[in-house]
């Protein structure tokens, strides 16, 4: 009994020093921290998880809910995102607006978007509670970082990233946000983002288009700035305050540029990408099973090693580390004449 008793006394510490270790991660200037499964280079980049559709809510009109069940799900921070694997094999993007203390599921919404490119219509027409699909991640390129306050803009769906962070931040911190969408109906946990702000003046509620200018005028020294929402507010918001951190689940750029040359040096082959074509169209045209997904920039499933030439980085996932020597050859380009892949 006494060998037993000091076993049970040295777990309960062993767990007491873990708990005091989260402690000092979330409070230091480091946190968050990259998921212990997502490696900071090569692929593949984080593993693949099979997950249940536990439940499916409209909870805006056009938005769908998901929970996504699982068993022992990894954990995440405010800011983190899901690719979400559709049963056609489209991979999307979703920011996660659930609980991120808990590991049994994962919650992820998406608006309908009628002539976007078919990831969310397959969500709301294809997508129902009991299927089984694949998830990878979760990632975080949207961190909330410390600050001695935050200021935050997000439009219509844009809110998903955004909650996580005003639940986490609580009511201690100083914060306020605009939420702006078409009407009242169309905006995603609207009661919740309420809820949040107390009635107080943290929360500001437009409907139609806001006063972004006058919004931003009086951002506090030391605040952080977070945006996340359609393509024009994120872009009147980056011209009023160039150091606001975005969250883009759309290309920032086209891939058209100038026309160079790709050696594929394993392949003994030369391709020419035109101007207003893709390094993923010309290599594909050689090597037709070259893997590929969302042709955005952000799965990173057509990631290549790059052997020789300047890179013109345009996606939205690669580290600095990575980009030394990778390419993302759906969406980036070469600086000059010719690159050299891996292939």
């Amino acid at each position: 009994m006494p060998k037993l008793r000091t076993l049970v006394v040295v777990a309960g510490a062993a767990v007491l020093a873990r708990r005091a270790l989260r402690r000092r991660i979330r409070t230091s200037p480091l946190w968050p921290m990259p998921a212990l499964d997502e490696p900071t280079s090569g692929r593949p980049r984080s593993r693949a998880l099979r997950v249940l559709v536990a439940a499916r809510e409209e909870v805006a009109d056009g938005v769908v809910r998901l929970r996504l069940e699982g068993h022992d799900l990894p954990r995440w921070e405010p800011g983190a995102h899901l690719d979400l694997v559709l049963p056609s094999g489209l991979v999307r993007q979703y920011s996660l607006c659930g609980d991120p203390e808990d590991t049994s599921s994962y919650t992820v919404a998406t608006r309908l978007v009628p002539d976007g490119r078919g990831g969310s219509r397959e969500v709301h027409e294809q997508v129902r509670e009991g299927m089984e699909l694949e998830v990878r991640g979760p990632r975080n390129r949207f961190p909330l970082v410390e600050a001695e306050s935050y200021v935050f803009v997000a439009g219509g769906i844009g809110i998903t990233p955004v909650l996580p962070m005003l639940r986490a931040l609580g009511e201690g911190a100083e914060w306020r946000l605009l939420y702006c969408g078409r009407d009242r109906g169309s905006m995603p946990f609207l009661e919740d983002i309420e809820k949040l702000g107390r009635g107080g003046d943290r929360v500001t509620v437009v409907e139609g288009p806001a006063d972004v200018d006058g919004f931003l005028a009086d951002v506090p020294e030391g605040a952080a700035v977070y945006c996340c929402g359609p393509q024009g507010l994120m872009d009147a918001v980056e011209e009023r305050f160039p150091r606001v951190r975005l969250e883009r689940f759309a290309p920032r750029a086209s891939a058209d540029g100038d026309a160079f040359e790709v050696e594929l040096r394993r392949s003994r082959r030369t391709l020419t990408v035109a101007a207003d074509s893709s390094v993923l169209a010309a290599v594909r045209a050689e090597l037709p099973n070259t893997a590929y997904s969302c042709e955005q920039g952000f799965c990173g499933t057509c990631q290549q090693r790059v052997l020789e030439g300047e890179v013109d980085h345009r996606d939205e996932l690669l580290t600095d580390a990575e980009r030394g020597d990778s390419m993302l050859i759906c969406v980036s380009r070469a600086r000059g004449d010719r690159l050299v892949l891996d292939m």
